[in-house]
């Protein structure tokens, strides 16, 4: 499923009337679409009642288009119209009043008494105020109108309202809503998701998301770079299973993980990638690292020489590159800590003591001044999680050290901050991932109550998977092991995360389903990974 900002929904529309499309058949194919998601929602249209609320602009349009297949179906439709007095050569207001269907003016009804009478035996409420064209917080008569509407759908079981478009007061590109906002049961999407309807706070005023298709030229869609996480999409992602196989067919993942303080971070990576489907999988730590606690009797070890108190350090990472050959995935980084020995091995291991050398593949192993430079050694494509990300933001312009396209970065907001070294985060989310998976060359997962997936080629990835299950400690760790271990399977690295972000979400479904959204831990996780790799493959 395809998102769309304003200005490219905007373009797409133009490219439809360029190629022989006209406004007027686009305006009435999203209208019938709409309709069809009323119906939908009323079940039996006959003699239900319905108001449909237009605004000035072409989502009033819509909603008149709406308002008169409603009357079509023997709905018994009520037009309240805001800032649409004028009726000469408005073809679809027209129409509606070929078919008698009652209009009340907003400006005739300035306490909105009139709108709270027209609502009060109504099943379904459209709002078709103002759709994309946010710009500024609602006010005046137009805030009292959606806090009118909010007051009728709270007033009673069955009532519902449907969004044409986008929520009135939601801002369609970043799904701010900078003052009062409809909240929606469902919104039908004209043509395709809009962006800002997958993003907090916007998400949850749009309820249910629907699409009302209209002509839009296929080869301008298709070439779109964002889209929605869905399970079908991911069906497609996931490897085969053949029944002739073995372990070595799907990959060996090295996880690099845990510490004296931190140990259970290496049993929730290393067990995601195990329960995604991983052939093997080693962790490799310090001595608080290897004493994880319920660690999977599967995972094998790798001990690692360590500074004391199992932090990591040089000889760490000259230890473990000795042992990566015939590994397909590294991660680095949960529960690591960030003492300055972790600095020395992390900076090692990943060769950013020294800039990269023109033309190497690979990872260039770094050394320390005073030893003997070793030859490169190439690293797998990896992730870097947690601590990992702590510890990369610490070393100067390491996006220029590290090769383009063979690493995924899993930052939460706060990590996030410090890789940019900002204060803030843009209001913009997707747009600011985007831009740093472009500036750094790698994969960047945003995690969140909407995590965005971007690659430095420009696609990206929304999931609008907010859960308060998931809003608990380590659960980030079982989403890197998940990553890790479809990377381990061949997945590409944009490929691996957007599989494993979306396993790792439905996985949350289904614990909160089961257990509630309180209570529930990292662990419960890992047994319903596979039963979400099942979901996906039957779906």
């Amino acid at each position: 499923m395809k998102l769309v900002t304003v200005a490219q929904m905007r373009a797409l529309e133009q490219a439809a009337v360029d190629a022989g499309a006209t406004w007027a058949g686009l305006m009435e194919q999203a209208g019938l679409g709409v309709a069809l998601e009323c119906i939908r929602a009323l079940g039996d249209p006959h003699e239900a009642r319905v108001v449909v609320l237009a605004g000035p602009g072409n989502n009033g349009g819509d909603a008149l288009v709406v308002a008169r297949h409603l009357a079509d179906a023997g709905c018994a439709v009520r037009l309240y119209l805001w800032r649409r007095a004028q009726a000469e050569g408005d073809a679809n207001r027209l129409l509606c009043r070929e078919r008698r269907i009652p209009e009340t003016l907003a400006e005739d009804d300035p306490d909105q008494h009139q709108l709270a009478g027209l609502l009060a035996d109504a099943a379904l409420a459209v709002d078709g105020l103002l759709g994309i064209g946010v710009s500024r917080p609602a006010e005046g008569a137009l805030a009292a109108i959606i806090a009118g509407l909010a007051a009728w759908r709270s007033g009673g079981a069955g009532r519902r309202v449907l969004a044409i478009d986008v929520p009135t007061g939601m801002d369609a590109d970043i799904g701010a809503t900078p003052g009062p906002a409809v909240r929606a049961d469902v919104t039908a999407a004209t043509g395709a998701v809009k962006r800002g309807m997958l993003l907090y706070p916007g998400r949850s005023y749009v309820g249910a998301i629907r699409v009302a298709p209209i002509s839009l030229p296929p080869q301008q869609l298709e070439g779109l770079m964002s889209e929605q996480i869905t399970s079908k999409l991911v069906k497609g992602l996931l490897p085969t299973r053949p029944d002739d196989s073995h372990k070595g067919t799907f990959g060996k993942a090295m996880v690099v993980a845990g510490s004296l303080y931190y140990p259970g971070a290496a049993t929730l990576a290393t067990g995601g990638a195990l329960r995604v489907g991983a052939g093997l999988v080693t962790l490799a730590a310090g001595r608080g690292g290897l004493a994880s606690p319920g660690r999977a009797p599967e995972v094998t070890l790798r001990p690692l020489p360590d500074e004391g108190m199992g932090v990591l350090g040089a000889a760490s990472a000259d230890e473990l590159l000795k042992h990566l050959d015939g590994y397909a995935a590294l991660l680095v980084g949960p529960g690591l800590g960030h003492e300055e020995p972790t600095q020395q091995f992390f900076t090692q291991l990943l060769g950013l003591h020294a800039p990269k050398q023109r033309g190497q593949i690979g990872f260039r192993l770094g050394h320390a001044p005073g030893q003997a430079e070793q030859k490169p050694v190439e690293l797998p494509p990896l992730v870097i999680d947690a601590d990992g990300l702590n510890l990369l933001a610490e070393v100067e312009q390491w996006w220029e050290r590290l090769p383009a396209g063979r690493a995924v970065l899993t930052p939460h907001p706060g990590e996030m901050k410090r890789l940019l070294k900002a204060e803030e985060l843009p209001g913009d989310l997707p747009e600011a991932a985007a831009q740093a998976a472009a500036r750094w060359g790698q994969v960047v997962v945003l995690k969140g109550a909407t995590t965005v997936v971007a690659s430095p080629d420009g696609r990206s990835a929304l999931l609008d998977g907010g859960n308060a299950a998931l809003a608990t400690a380590g659960t980030g760790d079982v989403l890197a092991g998940a990553i890790v271990g479809l990377l381990a399977q061949g997945l590409a690295p944009f490929d691996a995360a957007v599989a494993g972000v979306y396993l790792h979400s439905a996985a949350g479904r289904a614990l909160r389903d089961e257990l509630g959204d309180a209570g529930t831990i990292a662990s419960d996780l890992l047994p319903r990974l596979p039963l979400a790799i099942r979901a996906v493959k039957q779906g």
